[in-house]
Order: structure tokens, then C-alpha cells, then sequence
């Protein structure tokens, strides 16, 4: 389970994040939505201890992600290029990885098979380093290595950013198997509401660092509120005076 509490975090006088009290139970598979600049990978941040908040906490079943390391090793997320070691191939990161998390490379070879429509032949076997590939190969990569150890918690910003159509059905297959296979907790954000609405059975709706709406989409309903929801300020700005 995944609690936050009382948790803010401030860029000079602009309120990032402002979030009392929010539940995410275990095998819950949540989707951020929100505009540019409403917090969702400021947010992101502070679960992953990359950011000191400047209150409050977050717990992942009771612990202090800024108090305890042990998390970690259960957790998998990739943000942005960043997470990735560019200066290698995609296979060398992948099997540094697997090291990282007492893995073989036949565990690790085994771990990417399921990838493999994924990766579409554009991956491995390239000898090219990460930092050579384009910005959708970039973010397979950093998909899959954040899913390599099968953590319980994973978490995604804007994993769909830069793929082709047949890429980005496909993670949202992989993603829903892998919810339901494991019980993982999976939290995505996303610009698109069409993909977070047909992926995610839970969302939450971000506005200047606050949490507007916690949206119930089992019944994958949710698209129609969302899209009321956004298209607010344009029809506000495009209707006669």
C-alpha cells in the first residue's frame, strides 16, 4: 500500500505539490492525468525520494521512503532518459541490471522474451549504444528495465510519449497482463486520456499539485469525464463575448 500525507513541495512560490491525504492500495493500477505543470512528475519525484519534500510524507506499507532504502528494490520506474546508462548497449544495461538484482543472464534473457513484439527487432543486437538510438527505442528500453526484476510497485511517466501506434498498444497490453499476473501497484501518468482510460482502472486528476478528482474507471468510463473535463478552458476561450 502506498500512502501519502500532508505532502508538499514548493519551487519558490509556486505550490508543486499540495496533497493531504491519498490511498493506493496494493495491485491498483492508477493513472495521473493533469495538464503541464500540475505536479504529476513532481509527484512522481517525491515517491521515488529524487525530490526532499518540503512536508510531509510518503509510505510504501508503513515505511518512510526517505527513512528506509529497502524499497527499492521492489520498486521499478523510469521518468526520463536519465534513469538510462547511455554509454551502453541496450543488452549491457539490461544484464547490469539483472546483476543489480542478483539476476543470471539466462534469468535476464528469459525476462525479455515477453518484450519481444515490444522491442520489434529495433532493440538488441543493434551494437549501438543507448545514447544513439531514437527517443521511442530510448523509452522501450527504459520500459523494460524498470519492469526487468518484476517489482510490485511500478511507476511510468508518459510511457507512451514517443511510440508508434502498434508500440503503444502493445505496452498497454503488457502493463494490464502485468497487473493482473502479479498484483503489482502500477501508477502512469499520461497526456493521452484515450490510453489512461483504456489501461487504467483507477485515476486521479491533478490540478496545480492537488488531487481534483479520484475517478473510479473499472467500467473504463472515465474518457467521457476527462475529455468533459479538459475541454472546459478551450470552449471557455472560444465562446463569443
Amino acid at each position: 500500500m502506498l500512502t501519502i500525507s500532508n505532502l508538499t513541495k514548493r519551487f519558490g512560490e509556486k505550490v508543486a505539490v499540495n496533497i493531504t491525504d491519498y490511498t493506493i492500495a496494493q495491485g491498483t493500477l492508477l493513472g495521473l492525468v493533469g495538464n503541464n505543470g500540475a505536479g504529476k512528475t513532481t509527484l512522481f519525484r517525491l515517491i521515488l525520494d529524487l525530490l526532499q519534500a518540503d512536508e510531509g510524507k510518503v509510505y510504501m506499507d508503513d515505511i518512510d521512503v526517505s527513512k528506509s532504502e529497502e524499497w527499492k528494490r521492489h520498486t521499478g520506474a523510469f521518468i526520463d532518459d536519465s534513469f538510462l546508462i547511455d554509454y551502453l548497449t541496450p543488452e549491457e544495461y539490461f544484464y547490469f541490471l539483472g546483476r543489480a538484482y542478483g539476476l543470471k543472464k539466462e534469468e535476464v534473457d528469459a525476462r525479455l522474451a515477453p518484450f519481444a513484439r515490444f522491442m520489434s527487432s529495433e532493440v538488441l543486437g543493434q551494437k549501438k549504444l543507448i545514447r544513439d538510438f531514437s527517443r521511442g527505442n530510448k523509452q522501450k528500453i527504459g520500459i523494460i528495465g524498470a519492469m526487468l526484476h518484476h517489482p510490485s510497485l511500478l511507476i511510468l511517466d508518459e510511457p507512451f510519449n514517443f511510440l508508434d501506434p502498434s508500440s503503444q498498444s502493445i505496452i498497454k497490453h503488457l502493463l494490464a497482463e502485468y497487473n493482473r499476473e502479479t498484483g503489482a501497484t502500477i501508477l502512469v501518468s499520461s497526456h493521452n486520456l484515450n490510453h489512461t482510460s483504456d489501461v487504467c482502472k483507477r485515476i486521479a486528476l491533478l490540478e496545480n499539485g492537488v488531487i481534483i478528482r479520484d475517478i473510479d474507471n473499472a467500467a473504463h468510463t472515465a474518457e467521457q469525464e476527462l475529455e468533459d473535463y479538459f475541454s472546459v478552458d478551450f470552449q471557455e476561450e472560444t465562446s463569443p463575448q
